[in-house]
């Protein structure tokens, strides 16, 4: 896995994302995007240096590489406190497990709905 080359989102390598190309008009904001891959490489790495925590962030942000923008703003929100019900923090957490191949932040959710609920910081409903 070493040999390869670290790639964005949109798939081109690091020696792409150049000012040439940049002034060019070759390169648009997806290719600034960072790739699932490269962020589990890290993830490995972490893991390996005994940094299982940040290991495990990083493996949840490779998983909302796929996910656009707008939906990781959503969920974003959807976690303010008071913003939602325990019913709709599970039902976001099901639907990034089963829809979004994202089960590590689904239970992460889930956690946060269980904690929110505890803490009386969700709407009731």
């Amino acid at each position: 896995m070493k040999d390869e080359p670290t790639r964005s989102h949109s798939g081109r390598t690091l020696d792409e994302l150049n000012m040439e190309a940049v002034l060019a008009g070759r390169l648009t904001t997806e290719d600034f995007r960072i790739s699932g891959a490269t962020l589990r490489r890290q993830a490995n790495a972490a893991q390996a240096a005994g940094y299982s925590q940040l290991a495990e962030n990083l493996r949840r942000a490779a998983e909302l590489t796929g996910i656009s923008n707008e939906q990781v703003l959503a969920i974003y929100d959807t976690l303010r406190p008071g913003r939602t019900t325990h019913k709709q923090l599970i039902a976001l957490a099901d639907h990034l497990e089963t829809d979004c191949d994202a089960p590590r932040t689904a239970a992460l959710i889930r956690e946060a709905a269980q904690v929110y609920l505890e803490r009386g910081l969700v709407r009731e409903g």
